[in-house]
């Protein structure tokens, strides 16, 4: 009697035919690395510590999701770092980019609120609503926050992405991948970069607008100018 079902595929069953099965997994597996690959060599000899990164004016730190409208530990680390930075002049502005889509979910707003009590003035932070992915922070820091040059924050797992977008963005940047233990999340995170890495090569080829793009801000500016005026005073 005929089973009825959905047919499993049949291997070859020559020797020819189960060895050109192989080259065809082995060569799409390379091409699924490309991609990855790429970005770790785009941002080599742009990595740095908190201790060693060049002082910059403007770090940016990308949000990292929220527990019960705090920080995620995760992101918390991240914003240590700026707080480190700032507190040894090393930067003096942080653009904090997240995700705002929904009235109920604000990263900006948490990761300020985080900065705010661990030392850094309200006036030295800007926030970007719309940075929903890597390469629309990169891009609005570029061309809706007039950022230049910028040291970026992140995970270890991330940081090279970023810095290969910003990048292509137009922002000259350092990388800083903050410490992270090695759990179940930090190798979710390095799986998920060589999916993400594809979308990334999509974002550097076509090199579309960010979701939200809006207006130019002020806010970056006026920040520094404050950090100056305070300098000479």
């Amino acid at each position: 009697m005929r089973r009825f079902g959905v047919r499993r595929p049949r291997l070859p069953r020559t020797r020819a035919g189960r060895r050109r099965l192989t080259q065809a997994v082995m060569a799409a597996c390379v091409l699924a690395l490309l991609p990855a690959t790429w970005l770790h060599l785009a941002a080599d000899g742009r990595l740095r510590t908190t201790a060693d990164v060049p002082r910059t004016e403007v770090a940016v730190v990308f949000g990292a999701g929220l527990w019960d409208g705090e920080p995620s530990p995760y992101l918390a680390r991240r914003l240590d770092a700026a707080v480190e930075l700032y507190r040894a002049g090393r930067i003096e502005v942080v653009l904090v980019t997240g995700d705002n889509s929904r009235e109920e979910y604000d990263e900006p707003d948490a990761m300020r609120a985080y900065l705010t009590r661990h030392g850094v003035p309200d006036a030295r932070i800007v926030s970007d609503y719309a940075g929903f992915d890597t390469w629309d922070s990169c891009v609005r820091a570029k061309k809706v926050f007039g950022v230049d040059r910028a040291v970026l924050i992140s995970q270890g797992f991330h940081i090279r992405r970023a810095v290969a977008l910003c990048g292509a963005a137009g922002v000259s940047s350092y990388g800083v991948g903050v410490d992270d233990r090695h759990d179940l999340v930090w190798y979710y995170g390095g799986v998920r970069e060589i999916l993400a890495a594809g979308k990334a090569a999509a974002d550097l080829t076509f090199r579309p607008d960010p979701r939200f793009l809006g207006p130019k801000e002020p806010g970056v500016e006026r920040a520094l100018a404050d950090a100056s005026a305070r300098a000479v005073r």
